[in-house]
């Protein structure tokens, strides 16, 4: 009996050892990276979110395939495949889009970049909204099949109104702010836009509007009057499309490889996927670099966390984690600059103070350059109060200067479901906060003087950063959100770009040649198959990523978690 026990556990010994070693040899696989054949095109299929932070990377056994692309992974692959003289040419297929305004335009100036190096761009559309269209705009010629529509027909933006269905359930909501178009909560409490929301969203649209109708007269070679006419006859079938001079030829997709491969002269073109090509080493692809520049991603509403945060299983910003990320950045000494990415529409006010503390020091020991993507705003914008240099797109939404603070008053829902509260209190305003009883005029006034001082707070250090006084920034303060275009002309950011940009500044400011090519290391990293193992936040992580694709961009865990906050005042998206 005793050996038959001991067999069974040397069996069992065996069998885990030999799983342990498959894992540890499929991970060495997947880490190798693939050779590129002489007379390849890279191929970027796009869909559905590019996002600014890499996600978690599963084996291939368990399910994993290609992993998901981000914005530095797009950016990153086109500088290689300039150079990689493996690589002839550029297919572009992007589908169903998922993708704020400033990250398209990332992709689209890349692409633009990349053609400098003389290889061409072909774009092939599937059904394409205006989105797909703006980043085909930079190829040298634009495909689409002969049944697919062009659902070009300019742009709206919407925003949900619930007051009066919270009416019907007995629901108010208490909200105060700073600002005058800090309207923040008006979803809550009207039923159509304020005059002050109006003027903002009015402003986005036109912004967003005019710079798509220039990017089609740039690259259709049109007027943007003719642009405007002829976006006014959308949608377009393909044909009308075509006739319109909006796409360069219709037909299938192997009829576009087949004038590709005419276009090369070196036979049949070998077809990469970007998710392999990522793998590729910028040394292999010939762009070498010694000295190290840190690309660190800051996406999400900002909350505080928890202790245990580490700032790359997170799906939102959180200061325990990304103070962590920014304290190791600053004591590796290898690092020669840093690139701090911000994707943010603001969230809770000490979170946000936490963060732009941790910015500050970084700032004194690198030399710091911020990008900003889709939105940096309100404690977006107040993190990247460190007095460098300021880097957006014309399409960031920034700006958004204000404090507000909300609660919900659920008595009226309370009655109607037959529950009732009954409780005790010391201290005048220890219910403050309650779900079940509204703010008395002595609490209001008491939330207003906090909501106040953190404004001026927030003032004060904009006016530092940006080197101005107070009363120059004010005006321009007051809640309001503006386009990167409309903050860089009112003093609120430096440039107008993206990536290339920042890292050419951060190059500067380092001491860097202009022309010396920097290894370019993403911050956090992407998560992997281990990380899902050993980390208890993992799967609430992945939760979190369920909940956020139902719900969209809303900064939903600092909403829920209410008080102050810096968030922006409404969340709109512009298709």
């Amino acid at each position: 009996m005793p050996k038959f026990f001991l067999g069974l556990a040397a069996g069992v010994l065996l069998a885990v050892l030999s799983v342990a070693a498959l894992l540890v040899l499929a991970v060495l696989v997947s880490r190798h990276p693939p050779e590129i054949a002489a007379n390849s095109v890279l191929v970027l299929r796009l869909r559905n979110e590019i996002p600014e932070k890499p996600g978690m990377e599963m084996p291939e056994f368990m399910g994993g395939g290609d992993s998901q692309p981000t914005i530095a992974n797009v950016w990153m692959a086109l500088r290689k495949a300039a150079a990689d003289p493996h690589i002839k040419a550029v297919l572009l297929e992007p589908e169903d889009l998922s993708v704020g305004w400033a990250r398209l335009e990332e992709i689209r100036s890349d692409i633009e970049t990349f053609r400098k190096s003389g290889k061409p761009v072909f774009a092939y559309l599937r059904a394409p909204s205006a989105r797909e269209y703006y980043v085909a705009l930079a190829a040298g010629r634009i495909y689409m099949g002969e049944s697919e529509p062009l659902m070009l027909k300019g742009l709206r933006a919407e925003i949900f109104y619930f007051r009066n269905t919270l009416d019907k359930l007995g629901v108010s909501m208490e909200v105060e702010h700073a600002g005058k178009y800090k309207d923040f909560g008006d979803m809550f409490t009207r039923s159509d836009m304020s005059p002050e929301t109006r003027e903002v969203i009015s402003s986005v649209v036109d912004g967003l509007y005019g710079n798509l109708v220039d990017r089609i007269a740039a690259a259709r070679h049109k007027t943007p009057e003719e642009v405007r006419a002829i976006v006014d006859q959308g949608p377009f079938t393909a044909r009308q499309a075509l006739q319109a001079g909006l796409v360069d030829k219709l037909g299938f997709e192997d009829q576009m490889w087949a004038d590709l491969k005419d276009t090369l002269h070196g036979g049949e073109p070998k077809k990469v996927a970007l998710s392999q090509y990522m793998k590729v080493t910028p040394e292999a692809a010939g762009l070498p670099g010694k000295r190290k520049i840190a690309l660190v991603v800051a996406e999400g509403d900002i909350v505080r966390g928890t202790p245990g945060d580490d700032g790359s299983g997170e799906s939102s910003l959180t200061s325990y984690g990304f103070d962590k990320v920014l304290r190791g950045i600053a004591a590796d000494s290898a690092i020669k600059g840093v690139v701090v990415r911000i994707d943010s529409p603001g969230g809770e006010v000490t979170a946000s103070d936490e963060i732009w503390r941790e910015m500050n020091l970084l700032s004194r020991k690198k030399p710091v350059v911020i990008s900003m993507s889709d939105a940096a705003a309100s404690g977006g914008y107040y993190m990247a109060m460190t007095g460098d240099a300021i880097v957006a797109y014309p399409e960031t939404e920034t700006g958004s200067i204000g404090v507000v603070f909300g609660k919900p008053n659920l008595h009226g829902l309370y009655d109607k479901l037959g529950i009732s509260k009954d409780g005790l209190q010391r201290g005048r305003h220890a219910d403050i906060d309650s779900d079940y009883t509204p703010l008395t005029p002595e609490e209001r006034q008491v939330l207003r003087d906090g909501i106040d001082e953190s404004y001026r707070d927030f003032l004060d250090k904009v006016a530092t950063a940006r080197r101005r006084k107070v009363e120059e920034i004010e005006p321009v303060a007051q809640g309001r959100v503006w386009l990167g275009s409309q903050a860089r002309d009112r003093g609120l950011v430096d440039e107008l770009g993206g990536l290339d940009t920042a890292v050419a500044l951060v190059k500067k400011k380092a001491a860097i040649p202009s022309g010396e090519n920097v290894s370019v290391l993403l911050y956090p990293p992407r998560q992997s198959f281990w990380d899902l193992i050993f980390k208890s936040r993992s799967a609430e992580s992945m939760l979190d990523a369920k909940v956020r694709k139902l719900v969209g961009s809303a900064p939903f865990h600092a909403w829920m978690k209410g008080g102050f906050l810096r968030m922006t005042p409404v969340w709109f998206e512009v298709r």
